[in-house]
């Protein structure tokens, strides 16, 4: 069975971003094992729609090795995505600061004016204001996907009704 429209895909793989452009090392971001796969419903959106593309056609047990550009992937760095956030935004109901989460380099959940949940990172605190960045941790990164298909299945109808994997590796209602 190959990997098309609406089948629940298996893959393990390990991610990787290039380093400096002068040298071909790569940092691993992400590694799955085999015995925990990736699962998804192929096809339903939930996925970079390049990194579908590149598994179009495969089979299980196929290899795959491919790269992904930056503004094909997380997209690319937003300098706008930068904002100063009063220091006051971020005070407890007794006045103080927890400097436990608003510390260098912590990703914190935000909320915009819109209600839309946001992550940010601390990248300066001042007297006044945290400048935090919302940009996608992988932004302005190319991706480089190496792994194995490890199963290709048809979906239940639930699956395909609910638009995600059921059971293992997948979501559970409860």
């Amino acid at each position: 069975m190959i990997i098309d429209g609406k089948k629940i895909v298996s893959v393990s793989y390990t991610l990787s971003t290039p380093g400096a452009l002068s040298t071909s090392e790569e940092t691993v971001v992400e590694k799955t094992e085999p015995e925990v796969p990736l699962v998804w419903l192929y096809g339903a959106g939930s996925m970079i729609p390049d990194f579908e593309k590149n598994l179009q056609g495969k089979k299980k047990g196929d290899h795959f090795d491919f790269r992904i550009k930056a503004e094909d992937g997380y997209g690319l760095y937003d300098d706008s995505y930068i904002a100063n956030i009063p220091l006051d935004a971020f005070r407890g109901k007794d006045g103080s600061i927890d400097t436990t989460m608003v510390k260098l380099g912590n990703t914190l959940p935000m909320m915009d004016n819109q209600g839309n949940h946001l992550q940010g990172v601390v990248k300066e605190i001042s007297l006044t204001e945290v400048k935090m960045d919302f940009n996608h941790p992988m932004a302005g990164k190319d991706l480089h996907f190496v792994g194995d298909v490890e199963d290709v299945r048809l979906p239940s109808p639930e699956e395909i009704e609910h638009g995600h994997v059921h059971g293992p590796g997948g979501h559970h209602h409860h």
